[in-house]
C-alpha cells in the first residue's frame, strides 16, 4: 500500500461523510476511536525541569483516529483522520488509557472543531487504479456533491463504492 497526507480540511470530510450516512445506506466502513496516551516528557530547555520533576511528570496527548474505507474491502483504498491535542504536563498516575470506540457524531463534535489540537488526513491505496478513485472520491467531497436521496439505494452504492462518484438526481 501507498500511505500519502491528503490536503483537505478534516472538517470538511467528517461533515461529508456525516451528510452521507444519515440514509443509514452501507456505503462506507467507519471506525472511530479516541485513546489517551501517557509520554515523557521530552527534554528542553524551556522548560527548566531536574531529573526528579521529570519522573513524576506526564504529558497527556488525547488522539482520537477516524478510518474510512469501502464496504468492500477489496476495494483497497483507507482515508484516516487523525487528531491529536497534548494536554501537557500531569502528574504520573496511570498507564495509558485503553482505546475507546465512539461514534462519528461524538467524534465530530469532540474533535473537529478551531483550535483542538492538529488534524491530518492521510490515504492508503493499494494501486494507481484503486488511488484514482479515491481522488475522484475527494474531488467529490471538496465540491461537496453528495449521492441523491431519491436515487435507489443499489444507484448509490454502485456510484459510492464503485466509481467514487455520487449518482446525480434527475
Amino acid at each position: 500500500m501507498e500511505t500519502y497526507p491528503v490536503d483537505i480540511d478534516p472538517g470538511q470530510l467528517v461533515r461529508w461523510v456525516m451528510a452521507e450516512n444519515e440514509d443509514r445506506s452501507a456505503t462506507f466502513r467507519i471506525t472511530v476511536a479516541r485513546r489517551s496516551e501517557v509520554r515523557e516528557i521530552p527534554i528542553r530547555r524551556e522548560t527548566h525541569l531536574g531529573d526528579d520533576e521529570r519522573e513524576d511528570l506526564r504529558e497527556i496527548a488525547t488522539v482520537a483516529t477516524l478510518e474510512i474505507a469501502p464496504v468492500h474491502a477489496s476495494d483497497g483504498w483507507l482515508l484516516s483522520v487523525v487528531v491529536e491535542d497534548e494536554v501537557g504536563p500531569r502528574v504520573s498516575d496511570a498507564g495509558d488509557e485503553a482505546e475507546q470506540k465512539i461514534d462519528l457524531g461524538t467524534f465530530h463534535n469532540e474533535f473537529i472543531r478551531p483550535g483542538w489540537g492538529s488534524a491530518n488526513v492521510v490515504a492508503d491505496v493499494e494501486n494507481p487504479a484503486t488511488n484514482a478513485r479515491l481522488t475522484r472520491l475527494l474531488g467529490a467531497i471538496e465540491m461537496d456533491r453528495h449521492v441523491c436521496r431519491n436515487a435507489s439505494t443499489a444507484d448509490r452504492r454502485r456510484a459510492a463504492i464503485s466509481d467514487l462518484l455520487p449518482v446525480q438526481c434527475r
